[in-house]
C-alpha cells in the first residue's frame, strides 16, 4: 500500500508541471492561470510537508514565503534600521545586556 507521502509527492510534481506549463503559456505578467497554477503549488507544497511531518516527523529544508514582494521605497534606503548583513533590526540583541544576564547565572 502506497503510503500518503507518495501521493503527496505525486501531485506536488504535477503541481511543478502545471505551474510550468503555465508560464510557457504565460500571455502577460498578469496571467491569472500562472497565478492559479502558483497557488495550486503552494498548496500541493504546504500537503507534502504536512505529510511528511505526520507519517515520519520530517520536514523539508525549504519555506513557503508567505509575503508578497514589493519594490522598496525610497524612504526605505535611508533607513538606519537596517543592517547591510540583512538582518532582522529587532532580532538584535544588546551585548551588554547579554553579558549582564550572564552574570545572573551561577553555574558553579
Amino acid at each position: 500500500m502506497d503510503s500518503q507521502a507518495h501521493e503527496a509527492l505525486r501531485l506536488l510534481i504535477a503541481a511543478y508541471e502545471e505551474h510550468l506549463a503555465a508560464v510557457l503559456a504565460r500571455r502577460g505578467d498578469s496571467d491569472v492561470a500562472v497565478d492559479d497554477a502558483y497557488d495550486k503549488l503552494a498548496d500541493a507544497f504546504d500537503r507534502y510537508e504536512a505529510v511528511l511531518d505526520v507519517e515520519y516527523g520530517e520536514t523539508l529544508p525549504m519555506l513557503l514565503d508567505d509575503v508578497e514582494l514589493e519594490e522598496p521605497d525610497a524612504e526605505d534606503d535611508d533607513d538606519e534600521d537596517e543592517d547591510d548583513d540583512g538582518l532582522d533590526p529587532h532580532a538584535e540583541e544588546d551585548e551588554d545586556v547579554l553579558d549582564d544576564d550572564l552574570d545572573d547565572f551561577q553555574l558553579r
